[in-house]
């Protein structure tokens, strides 16, 4: 998992601390976000003067399970190195189970628990803010929070485990496999709808942090948003913006909101931007080992996003082709749109799912899968696909028809890559 860091150095500063946070007035930005399953919208609350009995009452009524360090450490093995999942500017991530022989009641299910490092980047605020938000609101693009741990020193969060990881490893550490054009835009569209769905509550959410390591993949290549410890409630009433010191991720953070430190949804939307582009052209939107221009994603592609006729020379090549011209040419136009200088020139996160969605049914223009006639070893012909690249083809990601076939590919032993894992569990005697 990415660290995550201040766009500038890191004061030990907490956002209580933030001059001018928001205008406080009446009122509120809501707004019709649509149907479907879970959805729940509650006001949220001042994190500065929310206290841990404060936040007991505010959630009583969420099914949030506040799990004691015993229960955490039998759930992940006493956090055990094998079930060691990333690590973040939160703290270590371990992977987990609960059920009813842990505590009557409880669903059986994979969890993935978040341990809050003391001298991490994050602090109590930030775990703070993810119960508070994850706990206020639910929709199927946003994680789901399990419940919490706060026991003497010990912070914890406990998340449904999302199995196939961030969209970060698959676009950018999955040197086997690409992700099938269809799933790229599932991803988009799910994403898009998180951030509408956050932009939409009762008290309008802005996450400030979203980038392809926050974004989590179900086992359907479903998005769920994750990691709330940066999300600020947004402006009301006659409010045009917050002003917060500036936190985010270097190349996703919009250019107003790095130079004022005014954050408004819109902010979010730029950020969108970026990784949509980042799912069109399989490029990382820093990338320090490339030449000049080329090292920020948003500089070099943006002169190319309008036109239909320069497409190949920003789509990602691992695609080989195999993608909808007209979808990607829009979608391409959508981010263009995303990514405006000028704040109130960008869509609503709402226009970009109605822009988006569509999308995912124009499939008529996908050409037919690349293929070479080979002779095989004894002289008999045989048929080499665009997973089985012929000899003397251009190596590089396999492109799959299916994101389930790169899933499998990766279970093969010899590509297995080492996984970082820390030198020790955190103490928790």
């Amino acid at each position: 998992m990415a660290f995550k860091r201040g766009l500038f150095a890191c004061s030990g500063r907490s956002e209580e601390e933030e001059p001018d946070e928001r205008q406080r007035r009446g009122g509120g930005g809501g707004g019709g976000g649509g149907g479907g399953p879970a959805l729940r919208r509650r006001r949220t609350v001042n994190l500065r003067s929310l206290s841990l009995e404060d936040l007991s009452r505010t959630l009583a009524k969420r099914n949030l399970h506040a799990f004691s360090l015993d229960e955490l450490k039998a759930a992940t093995k006493n956090f055990s190195t094998t079930n060691f999942l990333g690590e973040g500017g939160f703290g270590p991530v371990y992977k987990g189970f609960i059920d009813g022989k842990l505590r009557s009641g409880l669903e059986a299910q994979h969890v993935a628990v978040k341990y809050l490092d003391s001298d991490g980047v994050q602090g109590h605020h930030e775990w703070l803010a993810e119960v508070v938000y994850l706990g206020m609101l639910s929709h199927p693009h946003l994680v789901n929070l399990v419940g919490f741990c706060n026991q003497d020193d010990h912070r914890m969060l406990v998340y449904e485990y999302m199995p196939r990881g961030s969209l970060e490893n698959h676009l950018f550490k999955n040197v086997l496999a690409s992700l099938p054009w269809s799933t790229r835009l599932k991803i988009a569209v799910g994403a898009a709808k998180g951030l509408a769905f956050l932009h939409e509550a009762d008290t309008p959410v802005i996450y400030r942090d979203f980038k392809a390591s926050n974004i989590l993949l179900d086992s359907d290549y479903t998005a769920k948003l994750s990691d709330f410890g940066l999300a600020k409630e947004g402006p009301q009433g006659d409010a045009t913006h917050v002003t917060t010191r500036v936190m985010g991720t270097h190349g996703y953070a919009a250019p107003e909101y790095i130079m004022t430190g005014h954050l408004t949804s819109r902010s979010d939307v730029y950020s969108f931007g970026v990784v949509l582009l980042e799912l069109l052209t399989g490029r990382r939107s820093v990338d320090t080992r490339r030449r000049g221009r080329e090292q920020n994603l948003v500089d070099w592609a943006r002169p190319y996003l309008r036109r239909a006729d320069k497409l190949h020379r920003f789509m990602d090549p691992s695609l080989e082709l195999q993608y909808s011209e007209r979808a990607a040419h829009r979608a391409a136009h959508v981010a263009h749109q995303c990514l405006q200088s000028v704040p109130k020139s960008r869509p609503s996160m709402r226009d970009v799912v109605d822009a988006l969605e569509p999308l995912l049914a124009v499939d008529d223009d996908v050409p037919m899968g690349p293929f070479v006639f080979t002779v095989g070893a004894e002289g008999a012909g045989s048929i080499a696909t665009g997973d089985e690249p012929a000899q003397g083809s251009r190596r590089g990601k396999r492109h799959v028809t299916s994101a389930v076939h790169a899933e499998n590919s990766l279970r093969d032993g010899r590509y297995a890559s080492k996984v970082k894992r820390p030198e020790s569990p955190p103490s928790v005697i």
